[in-house]
């Protein structure tokens, strides 16, 4: 029987209301946003699915962003979410993507728990002309993907850095799994608007090759290193028709939007894999941040720096969270 795993940590990020009627209308009629996680090839590959239109329209309230900003940090956030299946039992992933491109890069957060969060590096992304397409390789330069993950128990996290190749989020993910992790593994977004800007479809697909059970022989033969051989052929050729399935998958963004449903493309691009969705999950666009952790930050600081604050700063004052957008007001009297 498939699980269903629904959030039960309680955020106090502000969520800014969204109040085009047209769109809610939309989000209304389509499917609802949540990711399968799906198995297929004996267990040999696992993936999985998401939709995550109203996420990308929620991150886009909070941080007020434009059609361009939307697209970058959308893409972003949904490759994150598409990390959470990698993740065991209470951890967090941070991608910071950093260029000398226009759009400088960004830095999101996904956790086990569910949420996802981020920012942009530039705010709004200068634009010299109007945009004739939707390809962002003009808006990043050369710079770095780095992958942190902080899992609990740990007391600092793990590292790990590749160049940024393709100017392409999700291509330069699916790089740094096979240079910083060696694992076969491959990452789609995409983003639909409408003809008003509005985000009417957003999603992503997450594949990856899963590791051979069993350990090593310390007796080698002809027949034993002919075998393996063959098995590595036979990797190879699965991963190869795999790749195939998955290059044929028709736009994320547009399937949503038109109303399209989450197991017909499981079932139907990879049916002779024979997949098995296992898990369903809700993901969110959340932070866990609040008002009461702003004014503990700021009575931690110094205490020549706090009285400053106290004397001429005004009263409340304003805060906002630069990976969700919240703007909390803090009244003095919670810092003494």
């Amino acid at each position: 029987m498939r699980k269903k795993f629904v959030l039960d940590i309680i955020h106090l990020m502000i969520r800014e209301e969204i109040k085009d009627e047209e769109l809610l209308k939309h989000l209304q009629s389509i499917h609802k946003d949540e990711m399968t996680i799906f198995v297929m090839a004996d267990g040999r590959v696992r993936g999985a699915f998401l939709n995550g239109t109203r996420l990308v329209n929620q991150m886009r309230a909070n941080q007020h962003l434009g059609i361009l900003e939307t697209l970058v940090l959308g893409q972003a956030e949904l490759c994150a979410a598409l990390m959470i299946p990698t993740m065991k039992g209470r951890e967090r992933v941070s991608l910071h993507y950093e260029s000398n491109g226009p759009a400088v890069g960004f830095g999101v957060e996904a956790d086990s728990s569910g949420y996802v969060r981020g920012h942009l590096l530039q705010n709004p992304i200068p634009v010299e002309k109007p945009l004739e397409n939707w390809d962002l390789a003009p808006f990043f330069g050369e710079g770095t993907l780095t992958v942190r993950r902080m899992g609990e128990g740990m007391k600092a996290p793990q590292v790990g850095m590749t160049e940024i190749l393709y100017k392409n989020i999700a291509k330069d993910l699916t790089h740094y799994f096979a240079q910083s992790e060696q694992i076969h593994t491959a990452f789609n977004t995409s983003i639909q608007f409408d003809r008003q800007g509005r985000v009417i479809g957003a999603g992503g697909m997450f594949l990856q090759a899963l590791p051979k059970a069993g350990g090593k022989s310390s007796v080698k033969t002809e027949q034993v290193e002919n075998d393996i051989d063959s098995k590595d052929d036979e990797d190879e050729e699965l991963l190869m028709r795999v790749e195939n399935a998955f290059s044929a998958m028709p736009s994320i963004g547009k399937w949503f939007s038109d109303g399209g449903d989450m197991e017909d493309v499981i079932y139907g691009l990879f049916r002779e894999f024979k997949p098995t969705a296992v898990l369903n999950r809700e993901i969110i666009f959340d932070c866990p941040c609040s008002a009461e952790y702003y004014a503990r930050q700021i009575k931690a600081l110094p205490k020549k720096e706090l009285a400053d604050i106290l004397a001429n700063d005004p009263d409340p004052l304003e805060i906002v969270c630069h990976n969700c957008g919240s703007a909390y007001k803090i009244p003095k009297s919670m810092l003494v």
